[in-house]
């Protein structure tokens, strides 16, 4: 089932057709139109099929009768299959914190069981779509944020998006671009607990464009009241 991503995080209720297998009226399963039981054509009442791979004859239960060497008339609604193809519509809920991947069980909506049993389950596989900012791994949110050079370098408080609306978040002094700091909590909600993951926020230093003499100026100076070569590792390589 494809989900869009804010219905995969919040949850939602979908209504879908699924052709299941259900119990013939009929035969009520028994794949038998009633009426004694004769010898089966197959095995010849021996309950036993012999097959042949090349060379080699293997000895097996009849397929046809499983095994009883004896066979009733087939149904004919299912044609001895004992169930027939419904088409059925429903609603499913779809709990939060769903991903790709994610397997949501719906109990008695599965095909009929042998013999006028119960019906299995609905397994419904999730496939969600991406989001144009937030990038999810598990059940932790990662977004890029772009913060100048002023505020990484003396610190800042910005604002950010997150899963359940704006946040804001510190930025502390000396912050280097690829930084990831954490915003706990504002994750996805997991299915395995009633807790959520966590959001962390990578920080991206924009350089600005330098279009005037004050400007180069500025830097100038910046650059001469820190002399610190940021190569100075990799030196030793060169």
């Amino acid at each position: 089932m494809h989900l869009g991503f804010w219905d995969a995080i919040r949850g939602t209720q979908v209504r879908i057709t699924v052709g299941r297998q259900e119990t013939c009226p009929t035969c009520k399963g028994s794949g038998s139109a009633g009426g004694a039981a004769v010898t089966c054509t197959m095995c010849g009442g021996t309950g036993k099929a012999t097959r042949q791979a090349g060379t080699m004859k293997f000895t097996m239960t009849c397929p046809q009768c499983g095994g009883t060497g004896r066979q009733r008339r087939p149904c004919p609604t299912c044609g001895g299959l004992g169930s027939v193809r419904v088409p059925e519509t429903f609603e499913v809920r779809i709990p939060p914190g769903v991903d790709t991947g994610s397997r949501v069980r719906v109990p008695g909506k599965g095909n009929a069981g042998g013999g006028g049993g119960p019906a299995g389950d609905l397994y419904i596989v999730t496939e969600v779509e991406t989001h144009p900012i937030f990038e999810r791994k598990g059940d932790n949110i990662y977004v890029k944020v772009p913060v100048t050079v002023a505020e990484a370098a003396l610190g800042a408080k910005v604002e950010v998006p997150t899963l359940s609306g704006p946040s804001t978040i510190k930025i502390p002094p000396g912050t280097q671009s690829g930084q990831q700091l954490r915003l706990r909590g504002k994750g996805a909600p997991s299915l395995r607990s009633d807790a959520r993951g966590d959001q962390f926020v990578e920080v991206q230093v924009m350089v600005p464009r330098v279009a005037d003499e004050r400007t180069k100026e500025i830097l100038r100076e910046l650059a001469r009241l820190n002399p610190d070569d940021p190569r100075r590792d990799l030196r030793k390589y060169l």
